[in-house]
């Protein structure tokens, strides 16, 4: 560990830690201390935020694909040191080499999708209804974007938004999880190199903050837009402090999602999506699959199956190429894990594997799968662990009602060979989150779709398809290039007196 704390660091720009505060980042898989570093002070917050709009005014009027060519340039030392950073990740999070790797993947991914955008920001040219008139629609950056992002994927999320609100001509200011600051000084040190390189102003700020000073940035009304990535409880409170200033709120909060398997289903399909969707990350990402609703026909056959492969996940070393589950994130998740236990436990489910701490100890607790009931009233709500419930369903309309009666709505799936079924499970009738798949599971989304969900998921969408607009505000433009004034709607003013004045 460092003697000192490692201070935030800005692009040509002197900066202060307050040497009196600052927070250790840990190894969830050994609990040995990564670093030390220290969280922004009062003075450096203000002048952050300031900077961050001098800049706008600068980084708004540079044209969208030279924005996107900066955004090429952070892709591409991200692929050069690919290897490193899924390093620093598995040591930071405790992801699995294979997990981290695909993160970094995204952010690479997720560059080039924005540098592409950056050339496609489009607006609409509309009809109008009167002569000699232009009607069409065009997109305006906000100014400074907040984000604020989770320790469950400390890159790829920032990724996913910071990419989109700079190409769209926003600056941006991010606030990440205090549990992953070493990914976060790492992703900044990589902009600051890039920012340097192409003599840009400062367009991308750090903040490490406590939570004094994260409440005054949420509240701040020189932030225009916050997105935050989180749990519910706490993106509710984010979203009533923003809207409350009239500023924008992006949300794409917690998942409580569930895979149906019909008796159509193949298996072979089914049941390792459900052991990825279950096990991977530890159970600690906002696609987590965490209810299988399974057909009474297929129960006994799918649980015995599930019950074996869960035998063979290995656990451990998340840095070894053969684990295939490492720890959770702190000894906080370790004890949310035995309560949660205890509850399900309570409310009558059994426990068919699993269940306990692991006996490596640390961080690290056994991957379970419960059988359990739709009435029992924890299936409803969203745990941070490797716990999977098993509930079995009549028929497919009874399954739908299940997996939606709950608060959240961000992913789903269905397994079945029936297209009749599938069909309906993708209608208006069937899931109601943000993510339906058919024959794949709940995790693992591609960036070239919006991702996010509805009801108390936030309804806010990130990464692909039309997400940028999200990051831009909308102004609609109407040209009168005739000599005459007509109105819309057919309205008829007498402005005749008014003309003859004026021609005079």
């Amino acid at each position: 560990m460092q003697e000192k704390p490692i201070p935030s660091s800005y692009h040509n720009t002197t900066w202060h830690c307050d040497k009196k505060h600052s927070i250790i980042s840990t190894n969830p898989s050994t609990k040995e201390a990564l670093g030390e570093f220290g969280l922004c002070s009062e003075k450096d917050y203000l002048n952050m935020i300031k900077h961050a709009k001098k800049s706008q005014i600068t980084w708004r009027n540079i044209p969208a694909p030279k924005r996107g060519e900066m955004i090429r340039k952070i892709g591409e030392k991200f692929r050069q040191h690919k290897d490193n950073l899924a390093k620093i990740i598995t040591l930071e999070v405790g992801k699995i080499t294979q997990e981290a790797l695909g993160e970094v993947q995204e952010v690479i991914d997720m560059a080039e999708f924005a540098v592409g955008q950056s050339r496609m920001l489009y607006g609409n040219t509309i009809s109008s209804e009167r002569k000699e008139h232009r009607l069409y629609e065009q997109w305006h950056p906000y100014g400074v974007c907040g984000i604020i992002t989770a320790f469950n994927f400390p890159m790829a999320v920032w990724a996913w938004n910071a990419f989109l609100a700079l190409i769209t001509g926003n600056t941006i200011i991010w606030k990440p999880s205090l549990k992953t600051p070493l990914c976060a000084v790492t992703i900044q040190k990589i902009c600051n190199e890039v920012i340097s390189e192409m003599n840009y102003p400062e367009v991308i700020s750090l903040l490490l903050s406590n939570d004094e000073m994260t409440q005054k940035f949420i509240k701040n009304r020189d932030i225009d837009i916050i997105s935050f990535t989180g749990s519910c409880q706490v993106g509710q409170q984010v979203a009533t402090q923003v809207h409350s200033r009239f500023g924008k709120c992006i949300l794409e909060l917690g998942g409580n999602n569930a895979i149906i398997v019909d008796k159509n289903a193949n298996l072979d399909l089914a049941i390792p999506a459900i052991v990825f969707g279950a096990v991977g990350t530890a159970g600690q990402r906002c696609t987590t699959t965490r209810r299988v609703f399974i057909h009474k026909s297929q129960l006994k056959t799918i649980c015995t199956q599930l019950i074996d492969a869960y035998k063979q996940v290995s656990i451990g070393d998340p840095a070894h190429p053969d684990t295939l589950m490492g720890p959770l994130i702190d000894d906080n998740a370790v004890k949310q894990f035995k309560k949660t236990i205890s509850r399900i436990q309570q409310q009558g489910g059994r426990i068919l594997t699993g269940g306990k701490p692991h006996t490596l100890g640390k961080n690290y607790v056994q991957p379970t799968l419960v059988a359990a009931s739709a009435a029992m009233k924890i299936t409803q709500e969203e745990n941070f662990a490797p716990i999977c419930y098993l509930i079995p369903y009549e028929n497919i309309q009874e399954a739908i009602d299940w997996q939606n009666n709950v608060n959240q709505g961000l992913s789903s799936a269905l397994f079945t060979d029936s297209l009749q079924t599938a069909e309906y499970f993708l209608s208006a009738n069937g899931s109601d989150c943000g993510i339906a798949n058919i024959n794949i599971g709940t995790s693992g989304a591609e960036i070239g779709g919006a991702f996010g969900g509805e009801k108390h998921t936030g309804g806010g969408r990130e990464a692909g398809s039309d997400a940028w607009k999200s990051y831009m505000r909308r102004q609609t433009v109407t040209i009168n290039w005739g000599e005459d004034l007509p109105l819309s709607q057919g309205i008829t003013f007498n402005i005749q007196s008014i003309k003859k004045k004026s021609r005079s």
